[in-house]
């Protein structure tokens, strides 16, 4: 398809002002963009730098104006810049077909359209649907389902009697399904619980690389539809996040805590077990979060409190450095009015 303006502008429901037969072959920063390629401007500040490049045209918000390049106008440029990369980077397309060194058990259902590489392992009674792509050395236990357009990126281990859904993409090295950390001391020695449970992953999941979720003692792990995972997230068993959350890289969330729809947990947060975090609750990175928090909120601290209430102790401690010199000076005041420390009573 040649991608002109307009075939660009229609796509994302824009505007061309300027040339709309233009031509257009790539898409570029500003920085290193070159004649013939696309760029975007979501602030003044980009778009100065996308005005005076090489770029051929420019994506942008609807206020802005050029005498000079061709723009594609459109209600949100960063919305926009998702959906016009496809166009320019398309996802490699791969065949259907199983690789002659995959092992797959003989009682596994998987449609035609599958692709499934190198040294990949499916288990008895395993289920994979339409256009899903397993890439090499991943293994899929027994009993497990997986939906229609997944893609399995390298190394994934999926265990046993896992239910991932739709359209759901699981980066290299990723492990779903492994077993909850629950042990009872035992006459001195810690007795190991049987994770009898598994993990439920919904529509349209993105989960990064290296991320650990584990099956639920009993009873399921599970991700709400939409949700995105960044790398090197710890999702301990029968924890329960909500749908469309967003999760940054290195956060732990503790046993059996529950995560509420639209989330957004920041980088390094840790979450102790058996919470309830509501709806829309922002959660700062590098906080520790001991207690429930109700809907809509904003936490963060260590141990993470309301927003207002944890600017405010840090303001204190900011000027504890004035407020400890000062006590000093009014001990070292009393004393001089008072040398013995005798009461000034009579």
């Amino acid at each position: 398809m040649e991608l002109t303006a307009e075939t660009i502008a229609r796509h994302l429901n824009g505007q061309v002002i300027g040339d709309k037969s233009l031509v257009l072959t790539g898409f570029a920063h500003a920085t290193t963009a070159k004649p013939g390629d696309l760029t975007f401007a979501e602030n003044p500040s980009f778009f100065a730098k996308a005005e005076s490049s090489d770029a051929s045209a420019i994506l942008v918000e609807q206020e802005f104006e050029s005498p000079k390049k061709t723009l594609i106008k459109v209600a949100s440029s960063r919305i926009a810049f998702a959906q016009v990369l496809p166009l320019f980077f398309p996802e490699p397309k791969v065949a259907p077909g199983i690789h002659p060194t995959a092992c797959i058990a003989e009682s596994a259902r998987i449609d035609a359209s599958v692709h499934i590489g190198p040294h990949c392992t499916v288990g008895e009674q395993c289920v994979i649907g339409a256009n899903t792509v397993i890439h090499a050395r991943s293994s899929i236990g027994p009993e497990t389902k997986l939906g229609s357009d997944c893609i399995i990126y390298p190394g994934v281990n999926i265990y046993h009697r896992c239910e991932i859904n739709n359209r759901v993409i699981i980066h290299a090295g990723t492990v779903i399904g492994s077993d909850g950390f629950g042990y009872v001391l035992d006459q001195g020695v810690h007795r190991k619980i049987p994770q009898v449970g598994n993990v439920i992953i919904h529509d349209d999941v993105e989960i990064g690389a290296s991320v650990t979720i584990d099956r639920g003692t009993l009873g399921p792990t599970v991700i709400g539809k939409g949700s995105k995972l960044d790398n090197l997230i710890q999702i301990a068993h029968n924890v329960q996040i909500g749908e469309y959350c967003i999760i940054i890289s290195q956060v732990g969330i503790a046993g059996s805590t529950r995560i509420g729809n639209y989330t957004q947990i920041g980088g390094q947060v840790g979450i102790a077990g058996h919470l309830k975090i509501g709806d829309r609750v922002q959660i700062t990175a590098q906080s520790g979060v001991m207690h429930d928090i109700p809907d809509g909120e904003k936490w963060f601290g260590t141990p993470a409190q309301p927003d207002r209430k944890t600017k405010r102790v840090l303001l204190a401690i900011q000027q504890l450095p004035r407020l400890i010199k000062r006590v000093s000076e009014l001990e070292h005041w009393v004393r001089g009015k008072n040398p013995r420390g005798d009461s000034d009573r009579a």
